[in-house]
């Protein structure tokens, strides 16, 4: 399964073409095409679907899909055993 996925972009590549960036998906890092949301900032949350970010979102919907999306396992099964980590720092830091 492929799912699209919300993630928080971390830095931009504005000299890449086409425009790219990295985008933190609960501590699991990945690069992703930017082209379709070109206007978007560091600290955004984007949608990502098959490395294309498609939409923004906002903190609050992104967190909640996330939680949901473990909740099921399906963060596990599209980025393995490095996400169920990412996913236990997330929680300690939403405690604080």
């Amino acid at each position: 399964m492929c799912l699209a996925v919300p993630g928080r972009v971390v830095s931009i590549d504005d000299t890449a073409d086409p425009l790219t960036g990295l985008i933190d998906f609960g501590g699991v890092q990945k690069q992703a095409c930017l082209e379709y949301v070109s206007d978007v900032r560091v600290g955004e949350y984007v949608i990502v679907h098959v490395g294309f970010a498609l939409q923004r979102l906002d903190e609050e919907s992104a967190l909640a899909s996330l939680r949901l999306f473990e909740e099921l396992g399906l963060l596990e099964e599209e980025f393995g055993d490095a996400w169920r980590q990412a996913a236990e720092q997330a929680e300690g830091s939403e405690a604080r």
